[in-house]
């Protein structure tokens, strides 16, 4: 297990009470091992149930705030799709968190820290121990400081969603190509280490740069960059 202090760089902020964020990353079947009466309480079980209400009233805000068009149901098909448990385990491997999980040793040998249930489960519990941690008005300001460029990320990703196109390349490729030609992607560049690499790239039409993005992967750099060129050219906002 790799020292806390990775963690909290990884994520981009430092825990007052530590035990809160060691209990974030605890399994049951480590708590378990331990042989408390109480081991039930000692893992993220309970931070990952209010995880979950964090987790969705922020995505829910974002959205709905972001796409004042779509009606519920739409919203609705969104949410899903981007909070999903999927969706919370590709952001999890986005900052290694299974480098950091509390184990027993059974989950561990059975390969626990790379599962999609336990990484995803964790990643709503960090959630839940960063708004406690907080613990005033900004709680959840600083929760989507750390949560928003994942959900964004993947939002861009999505293809079509109840006939709304979200999917940013496909948006400007059809625009574009009525009477401008086709956008062309160049990958500038990408930092950072293995677990968390940042690409960045551009979109040019007729050898001008139209957009700008950047992402944790080509695939969410390009949309990014695709919806900068939107945005210029008036289409999003």
């Amino acid at each position: 297990m790799l020292p806390l202090e990775e963690l909290q760089k990884r994520i981009g902020y430092t825990f007052r009470d530590q035990e809160l964020l060691k209990r974030a990353l605890t399994h049951s079947s480590y708590s378990n091992e331990t042989g408390a009466r109480n081991h039930h309480l000692l893992c993220n079980e309970r931070l990952e149930f209010l995880g979950d209400s964090v987790l969705s009233l922020i995505t829910s805000e974002y959205l709905y705030s972001n796409f004042p068009e779509l009606p519920e149901g739409d919203l609705t098909r969104i949410r899903a799709a981007t909070v999903c448990e999927g969706a919370l385990a590709s952001y999890s491997e986005q900052i290694g968190l299974g480098e950091f999980l509390l184990l027993g040793k059974g989950e561990r040998q059975s390969g626990g820290a790379k599962k999609p249930a336990v990484i995803a489960d964790a990643f709503e519990a960090i959630l839940a121990a960063i708004y406690l941690d907080v613990g005033n008005a900004d709680a959840l300001q600083t929760v989507s400081e750390f949560l928003l460029p994942f959900i964004k990320q993947a939002v861009a990703a999505l293809p079509d969603v109840g006939g709304y196109h979200t999917d940013s390349k496909s948006r400007l490729q059809e625009f574009v190509q009525k009477d401008k030609g086709t956008p062309e992607y160049r990958l500038i560049s990408e930092s950072g280490p293995d677990h968390n690499k940042t690409f960045v790239v551009e979109v040019y039409l007729d050898s001008n740069c139209i957009g700008r993005g950047q992402g944790h992967s080509k695939k969410y750099a390009e949309q990014a960059a695709a919806k900068a060129a939107l945005v210029l050219f008036g289409i999003d906002r």
